[in-house]
């Protein structure tokens, strides 16, 4: 296992443009495994943009963005893609699930895709829905949980793989506030337990409230970075 020095995930001097757009001027920014960070801003700031860089979706103009070690932004688009698989867990607005896999097999699906004998995949992911709370449901599809649930189902799928990093956008876009208080109470002590860091993008304070540490892009440029305790 790597320690946490070697798992920082870190963009340094990113920039991003689609056409005369720029989405991303000159950002960096470090980090830490472990620690939870919001990243906030109106729409169209280029947060979302940042997520997809720091994720190796998206590749920037210029600048780059490692994890450790490990570069992302310089990387082939097969690297980029066994690197997200291997070291990184994704959290979504819709949480897409596949509807014809009972939350066992969804959960499963990363070890699945790595290579692992079926019975230690499923047996690991059967292993993390009783942790969220789960237990007994392994056998259903998305369809027949609540949205909650599907959530947990999510999270449970992004943890599967001991990733290093979790990154979620808009997770809790599609409920209601008490649900998604419930979902971000989950994802912080999930990935808080496993020693991951946990980016989410969010233009909700409420969850943004979750994380130890906020940042706000605005035009594409980084205007804050503060602790929790800096905020209060």
């Amino acid at each position: 296992m790597l320690n946490s020095a070697g798992r920082t995930l870190s963009a340094h001097n990113i920039s991003k443009s689609f056409g005369d757009v720029h989405a991303l001027d000159r950002v960096s920014l470090d980090i830490p495994a472990g620690q939870s960070v919001s990243v906030m801003g109106p729409s169209g700031s280029g947060k979302s943009t940042l997520l997809h860089c720091l994720a190796g979706i998206l590749r920037p103009d210029s600048g780059d963005v490692s994890l450790g070690e490990e570069p992302v932004s310089l990387s082939s688009d097969a690297a980029r893609s066994r690197l997200r698989l291997e070291r990184m867990g994704f959290v979504f607005q819709d949480g897409q699930l596949l509807p014809e896999l009972p939350a066992l097999e969804n959960v499963a699906l990363p070890l699945l895709l790595l290579g692992l004998p079926r019975a230690e995949a499923l047996g690991r992911a059967a292993d993390w829905l009783a942790r969220l709370g789960l237990s007994g449901m392994e056998k259903r599809r998305p369809g027949q949980l609540s949205g909650g649930q599907e959530h947990r189902v999510a999270i449970a799928r992004a943890l599967v793989g001991s990733p290093a990093v979790v990154l979620a956008d808009e997770p809790t876009g599609a409920l209601d506030q008490a649900t998604g208080a419930e979902v971000m109470r989950v994802l912080t002590a999930a990935t808080r337990e496993v020693g991951a860091s946990l980016v989410v993008v969010t233009h909700d304070s409420n969850v943004a409230a979750w994380c130890e540490r906020h940042v706000q892009i605005v035009d594409g440029r980084l205007f804050s970075d503060l602790t929790a305790a800096e905020v209060a």
